[in-house]
């Protein structure tokens, strides 16, 4: 079937928006030799700690290497039992489990599609170390009674901010309330440094440490550099105080370049007026949407900033008059709309099948999964484009 030819191009890619003051801060790299954890790095991470208001943060290769080092910085490893949820990406889950922790999932709420909490405290054991709960979509977890039960039962709070850059609960900017926040700057999320990205954010300078170190190699540099970690003379072997190099353990390289960086400064000072574009088109789908036989619509939280790293609705077949899969090739078949399939929960792919994990474990999950799409959203969207998505969800049902 060839494809219909259409007035807007909705199947670019989400996130990404570049423009002349990224191109002429890549230049400007360039021409210092385009390093790797420089002074562009170090001015991303003073800027992105401010806005998330935390102490410190470190730049690393993306998403994935944020968790996973937030989960070496608090020692997770044999023994340890780490919960999240089932609706997310498998790095969310992946991240401990590479390290041999346990990992069990929470159930989510039927609404918001992120983490119940009422259901993690069921779930909770002696050896819970961490709990990562997922601001999925752009929305913050309700997370006054997560960190409750992190103060009464001592585990540690990981969030995965991947797709909730800016977003914010009670006035908390997303990643700022756990011990870490983990981001990803990837080419679809709400801000992106050239495809690849992220940044941990914390206010424990003990875990800051422990992520700086295990970020590049554990290496520390004494002497005349001091690059990639701090200078601790008491260490330096006599006759050695021009330049010693010392690893205080096996560590990863997780770094971000400087090209990266110098883009994710602009990209950061856009950040807020892409999340005020994202948020006026999720306003206008929901508007368009609202009277469509079978569409549930997505739902903000009172007291939480949703800044639509994606649009989730679901398709109910019976008031629809089709399945979601039906659904999802109909839109590209008939419309030319790309639409997502985020998430198929994480106990059904073959890692967690093997780790003893069955369908019907968490029936919200799963029948979410059987409804839930997500439509294009970005700030590039003008309201002629909004209105041929609109009208393309309309135009396919058959009630």
């Amino acid at each position: 079937m060839s494809e219909p030819k259409i007035k807007f191009d909705l199947r670019i890619k989400y996130g990404t928006e570049y423009g002349p003051e990224e191109e002429q801060a890549v230049l400007d790299v360039l021409r210092k030799g385009a390093p790797t954890s420089g002074e562009a790095c170090i001015q991303f991470e003073k800027d992105f700690a401010a806005y998330c208001g935390c102490g410190h943060a470190r730049v690393v290769s993306n998403g994935t290497a944020a968790l996973f080092l937030s989960m070496v910085a608090l020692d997770v490893g044999q023994g340890d039992r780490v919960l999240t949820t089932p609706l997310t990406w498998i790095a969310t889950a992946a991240a401990p489990a590479t390290l041999g922790a346990e990992i069990d999932f929470v159930d989510v709420d039927p609404n918001t599609y992120n983490m119940d909490p009422d259901q993690l405290a069921e779930k909770l054991t002696p050896n819970t170390r961490a709990v990562i709960p997922v601001h999925l979509y752009g929305q913050c977890c309700d997370m006054d009674p997560i960190l409750a039960l992190a103060g009464k039962r001592g585990f540690h709070v990981v969030e995965d901010a991947c797709h909730a850059l800016g977003a914010e609960y009670k006035h908390r900017k997303s990643g700022s309330m756990g011990v870490t926040g983990c981001f990803s700057f990837h080419e679809q999320k709400n801000i992106s440094t050239l495809g690849e990205g992220g940044i941990i954010v914390t206010n424990d300078a003990d875990v800051f440490e422990r992520v700086a170190l295990y970020r590049s190699h554990c290496t520390r540099v004494y002497g005349n550099s001091t690059k990639y970690c701090r200078l601790d003379e008491a260490k330096v072997p006599m006759g050695k105080r021009f330049w010693w190099q010392d690893f205080d353990d096996t560590g990863y390289n997780f770094r971000m370049t400087d090209i990266q960086a110098a883009v994710g400064v602009v990209q950061l000072r856009k950040l807020d007026e892409f999340n005020r574009r994202r948020i006026a088109n999720a306003d206008y789908l929901s508007a368009g949407l609202r009277e469509v036989p079978g569409v549930t619509l997505p739902v903000v939280s009172p007291g939480c900033k949703h800044v639509f790293h994606l649009y989730p609705i679901q398709i109910d077949p019976d008031e629809y008059g089709m399945t979601k899969e039906d659904f999802v090739y109909a839109m590209l078949g008939e419309r030319g709309v790309k639409v997502g399939t985020h998430y198929i929960p994480l106990h059904f792919s073959t890692a967690f099948q093997k780790r003893g994990f069955s369908r019907g474990q968490f029936p919200v999950a799963e029948r979410l999964a059987d409804r839930l799409v997500t439509l294009p959203i970005n700030p590039r969207q003008t309201n002629e484009a909004l209105d041929y998505l609109i009208d393309s969800v309309r135009a396919l049902c058959r009630r």
